[in-house]
């Protein structure tokens, strides 16, 4: 059954995000994930949201998702993303 990743974003450093997401889309190929959305956020309809940018990426079962999450490529990375921007990843079985 399908797993989605949303990660929700706001970018402080721009040349690291950059970084981050190049290395992201290295470590996404051997899971054979698919990004299907990125965006900007245009507005909040209902409720709070702190978050300005958006990615869904997809993964073929959770257990896919996990071992992409912890692989050492993607851990590597954290670093980066955390001195790059405020994040909240959750994901979700389709």
């Amino acid at each position: 059954m399908a797993a989605y990743l949303v990660g929700q974003i706001t970018v402080k450093d721009d040349k690291l995000w950059q970084e981050y997401v190049s290395g992201v889309a290295e470590s996404l190929a051997p899971f054979e994930a698919n990004i299907i959305f990125r965006g900007k956020r245009d507005k909040v309809l209902a409720g709070s949201h702190a978050y300005n940018l958006v990615v869904v990426i997809e993964f073929a079962d959770l257990s896919t998702l996990d071992n992409w999450f912890n692989s050492e490529k993607y851990q590597s990375l954290i670093p980066i993303r955390d001195r790059a921007a405020n994040v909240a990843i959750t994901s979700y079985q389709a």
